[in-house]
């Protein structure tokens, strides 16, 4: 049974969040920088069974894509180049880093943790999985 790996892809970090293989749990997984997204996806596709891509996919309030898309829609081209096979879907990230934000700061993150962009990043593709997992349980 596989995991769903979440990614929050920025055009200079890339947050990353995977379930438990129950798929029960949202965690943080890490962030790395853009660059090293396609040796990371290559090292954690070989070690771990993944069953669903989820690719945070930005808009705006009129549900227009927001202006990100103009990286974001050449990595996931650039994916399902490399990943056929990979079941990948987008998921509307509207909000998801003012939630990150949000939550750092409702879980007592000093100051200091919530300006670290890539914490924000990582906990945004947690959020991400989670309204995810959150809207499965109402197809069962």
């Amino acid at each position: 049974m596989g995991r769903i790996l979440s990614i929050d892809y920025g055009n200079k970090r890339v947050g990353l969040a995977v379930t438990d293989p129950l798929k029960i749990i949202a965690t943080r997984l890490t962030t790395v920088s853009a660059e090293e997204v396609w040796r990371f996806l290559a090292d954690y596709f070989a070690h771990e069974e993944v069953d669903l891509v989820l690719v945070g996919y930005p808009m705006q309030l009129n549900n227009e894509p927001s202006e990100a898309i103009r990286y974001i829609n050449p990595f996931l081209k650039k994916f399902r180049q490399i990943y056929p096979e990979m079941p990948v879907q987008q998921m509307d990230e509207r909000f998801s880093s003012k939630l990150a934000f949000q939550t750092m700061i409702d879980a007592g993150v000093k100051k200091k943790d919530r300006q670290n962009k890539a914490t924000i990043d990582g906990v945004s593709a947690t959020i991400i999985l989670q309204s995810y997992l959150e809207g499965q349980k109402f197809l069962k």
